[in-house]
């Protein structure tokens, strides 16, 4: 069994700071995109555990995975998120269960309208 040093904790602090930081070259992800990411994930769960049918379901799950996909690419347009968010409200309806699913998606499509919120 080894035993440990000082150097071994200096060594563990600092990789843990280089994981808090996004990378030096400018490649980090953008914290907007990031919430979007999580939010469209956690509808999609949401949305594949409700074993109820419902008539725009099929619009739904379309919608979402359109919104992955617009996540995915890094930068995407408001107005093509708008456009989704409204897409997906409309087809769920008033299913109380994706309700938090919603509204986390909602907040993560109007961080990218104001350019002052962004961090």
């Amino acid at each position: 069994m080894r035993t440990r040093c000082p150097a071994d904790d200096v060594r563990g602090s600092a990789v843990l700071r280089s994981l808090e930081r996004p990378p030096a070259d400018g490649r980090g992800e953008d914290p907007r995109v990031a919430g979007l990411k999580a939010a469209v994930a956690r509808l999609r769960r949401e949305l594949a555990s409700y074993q109820v049918e419902f008539t725009d379901r099929a619009v739904a799950e379309e919608e979402i995975a359109g919104l992955a996909a617009l996540a995915a690419e890094g930068s995407p347009d408001p107005a093509r998120l708008r456009r989704s968010l409204l897409l997906i409200a409309s087809a769920v309806g008033s299913v109380s269960a994706l309700a938090g699913g919603m509204r986390d998606v909602r907040h993560a499509v109007e961080r990218f309208d104001s350019p002052a919120a962004t961090v």
